[in-house]
């Protein structure tokens, strides 16, 4: 029997009603990973053991776990106003946050469109950037253009226009009229990268000969993630993100930036445009904007984006796109309190004082006989390890049982990469107890395999 609280207890027989999403299920439930609390840095589990998030849940939870004033607003909120129909009615709250996330936006973005997952904003964003082109006049701009190995979430615009092939493989043709670009990450050029890496900036050049395959007037709108994270963490070149910029706007194609991962100071700034001195048409988020409490995602777009939808009458809806828990004020209130927690605790400012030190502490496993690379970015860590010969992805998937099971911490895996990226709120202390403690007994517990 699993006890997860004084009211909850599972019988192995129990578990098999929850699918689980991206899981090993049959794996998983003979040696169920189950969390029933958290605080700040940690989890617990239903036995009692303590577990160090090495991962800030699933890239999410920024401002660390059951902070005090988020719990305090989805309490209050949910005690006053449970549900607001977003669909010519709306509460206070989805402004308040709006305009909060404005003001640390990239400058002239100056209005989101709130839904509830980054998958639910990368479609969203994919139809404002079709619809717009149509509002304009260029209707025949339709197509989308992504990159291999991004992830744009799991709805089918995300699917199609992203890179990873397991996600794609299984549903068919998906959407018509999508290309890529080829991904970045280069080991022979870039191997053990701290931040950018110093090769790569001419493959954005490959959106040129895109253009020149299918004419510009076909061409909607290209997305790609500043850092790709859940491929395995892999930050944009020097001048790449700038080059695509540059000829995406010779060309009138709107540039999409999915920024549901590194948004809310993951890289040490707001959004990753600001980092990387670029900014984009529309940009996503979603996860850290309620530090993982309460589902939320949402788009923001440029002022002139936006205003092309204004004309006509004004009673007449401009979009016809929206979810029943658009701006859902619980969620609304968690993110208010999101972001002040984000202020007045300087957890932006902690990324840029801790980001050498992160960098400097995973590169102490260089030199380990089974680390084959090591990129850092921010509070962003990426290790490959090397496969066990014909079994892609096992050392890493055992890496993370054992993490869990064994030693205590909490890692993320996409095949034979670990990716490292806590809490916005951790400490030297922490790190040194990830990287010279953890970390070392994770790989040594896999090295016979």
């Amino acid at each position: 029997m699993t006890v997860l609280s004084d009211q909850v207890h599972l019988h192995p027989d129990q578990l098999g009603a929850y699918w689980m999403p991206f899981t090993a299920n049959r794996h998983f439930k003979a040696a169920p990973r189950l969390l029933a609390s958290a605080e700040g840095m940690y989890y617990k589990t239903d036995e009692g053991k303590t577990i160090l998030d090495g991962f800030a849940g699933l890239w999410c939870c920024n401002a660390g776990h059951n902070r005090k004033p988020i719990v305090e607003a989805i309490q209050k909120q949910a005690a006053t106003l449970d549900y607001c129909p977003p669909f010519q009615f709306a509460h206070p709250l989805a402004f308040e946050l709006a305009n909060r996330i404005i003001d640390i936006a990239p400058k002239n973005m100056k209005h989101v469109f709130f839904c509830n997952s980054g998958s639910e904003a990368v479609d969203s964003a994919l139809k404002i950037a079709i619809a717009w082109q149509r509002i304009r006049g260029d209707g025949a701009r339709t197509r989308l253009i992504g990159r291999e190995r991004g992830y744009h979430g799991v709805g089918f615009g995300g699917i199609a226009v992203g890179g990873m092939v397991a996600n794609r493989k299984m549903f068919g043709t998906l959407m018509a009229g999508v290309d890529h670009l080829s991904h970045t990450h280069n080991l022979e050029h870039n191997a053990y990268s701290q931040g950018l890496p110093e090769w790569g900036a001419h493959l954005a050049d490959e959106l040129e000969k895109l253009v020149a395959l299918h004419d510009a007037s076909t061409i909607a709108a290209v997305i790609v993630e500043p850092m790709a994270g859940s491929t395995g963490v892999l930050p944009p070149p020097k001048g790449y993100l700038k080059r695509l910029r540059e000829i995406c706007s010779a060309n009138d194609i709107l540039l999409i930036f999915d920024e549901v991962i590194t948004g809310f100071g993951r890289l040490g700034t707001a959004f990753a445009a600001e980092r990387f001195g670029v900014t984009p048409d529309i940009l996503t988020f979603a996860k850290g904007v309620t530090s993982g409490t309460v589902p939320m995602g949402g788009v923001l777009v440029r002022q002139g984006i936006y205003d092309a939808f204004m004309g006509g009458a004004d009673h007449v809806i401009e979009l016809f796109h929206g979810y029943t828990y658009t701006g859902h004020p619980i969620a609304a209130a968690a993110g208010v309190a999101t972001m002040d927690l984000y202020r007045d605790e300087n957890l932006f400012e902690n990324v840029r004082k801790l980001e050498k030190p992160w960098a400097d502490a995973a590169f102490s496993l260089k030199g380990h006989p089974l680390v084959e690379d090591i990129r850092t970015i921010g509070l962003v860590a990426g290790i490959d390890i090397k496969p066990v010969e014909g079994k892609p992805g096992l050392r890493a998937y055992k890496a993370m049982e054992n993490a869990f099971h064994d030693i205590g911490m909490m890692i993320r895996i996409t095949a034979d990469t670990i990716a490292l990226s806590p809490p916005l709120m951790i400490n030297q202390a922490q790190i040194k107890e990830i990287f010279s403690d953890k970390m070392p007994k994770i790989l040594d517990s896999v090295a016979k395999l």
